[in-house]
């Protein structure tokens, strides 16, 4: 079971599409399970799953999710269940659990995750919970065995991102082409070993979003602005990476600048599109993977 958590400090830079776009490509074309988190307690991607429903209503999804709240089966009831002195006995079942499609699969976000954002739970024991539920998962008969887990963060260090990233394989990093493409990265990479220290620092890998096309007849992969800031995050990766000891890698797939991707998680996923995130899933694949 391989843990990506994607997360960035700045809003916009496709941080939930590129974690539900992931996870689609992995289970589309192989027999791939995957388990997509929202812990984000703005809920943009448990909104848009509500609006994809894989061709079903959106009452389905609806319908589930009274059922879920009612049932208290959500993230925040197992996080609270978790934090309390008795036995965590959360159960996994189909609950919690929301089927996307046959092998995608998802816990969506809820609106009482923005008083982890307050730090009112024990940090200590709070940095243990995803650890805790995902063994709960693995060893559930009610689900199956899960070959990924994604998750998508808050833009934030709160307490449940901080959780994640103590138990990830990769912290999965997406920026956009601009000024504070590099500046973020830097601040980002430099806070991560403070928080997640004493756990090991896991894999990071950083990705191009919205990457713009030469204008005219020009023959270069890139325009100049986004070569110049891919320069910029290569910079900051070699930099850290040399600096804390970390493995870092920028993935040489980009996403493209296209409209359609802000709609691909409602209307489904572009050809082209579907195949650069096929490109950076193998890439991810092979970072996760090499010794």
């Amino acid at each position: 079971m391989k843990r990506i958590a994607t997360i960035n400090f700045k809003g916009g830079v496709g941080k939930t599409t590129i974690t539900w776009a992931l996870g689609h490509v992995a289970t589309a074309a192989s027999a791939n399970k995957c388990l997509l988190f929202d812990l984000d307690a703005q809920m943009s991607l448990t909104q848009a799953i509500a609006l994809n429903e894989d061709g079903n209503p959106f009452k389905d999804f609806s319908d589930w999710y009274e059922r879920s709240v009612q049932r208290r089966k959500t993230i925040f009831d197992a996080l609270d269940e978790y934090t309390k002195p008795s036995q965590f006995k959360f159960g996994i079942n189909y609950d919690f659990i929301y089927q996307i499609a046959e092998r995608y699969h998802f816990v969506p976000s809820v609106q009482e995750l923005y008083w982890t954002e307050l730090e009112l739970f024990d940090r200590e024991k709070i940095k243990h919970f995803i650890q805790r539920l995902l063994e709960k998962i693995q060893n559930s008969k009610n689900v199956p065995n899960y070959d990924y887990i994604l998750f998508d963060c808050p833009p934030s260090f709160s307490l449940l991102s901080y959780s994640v990233l103590s138990c990830c394989d990769l912290v999965l990093i997406p920026i956009n082409p601009d000024f504070f493409a590099a500046k973020g990265l830097d601040l980002l990479l430099s806070s991560l070993k403070m928080r997640i220290e004493p756990f090991p620092i896991p894999r990071i890998g950083v990705v191009m979003n919205r990457a713009k096309r030469p204008g005219g007849s020009a023959t270069r992969r890139y325009s100049n602005e986004t070569q110049r800031y891919l320069g910029d995050a290569a910079d900051v990766l070699k930099s850290i990476s040399q600096r804390q000891q970390l493995k870092t890698k920028l993935f040489d797939t980009t996403i493209p600048d296209r409209v359609g991707i802000k709609r691909a998680i409602q209307e489904g996923m572009p050809t082209e599109l579907n195949n650069h995130f096929a490109n950076l899933w193998k890439e991810i694949m092979e970072f996760i993977h090499e010794h």
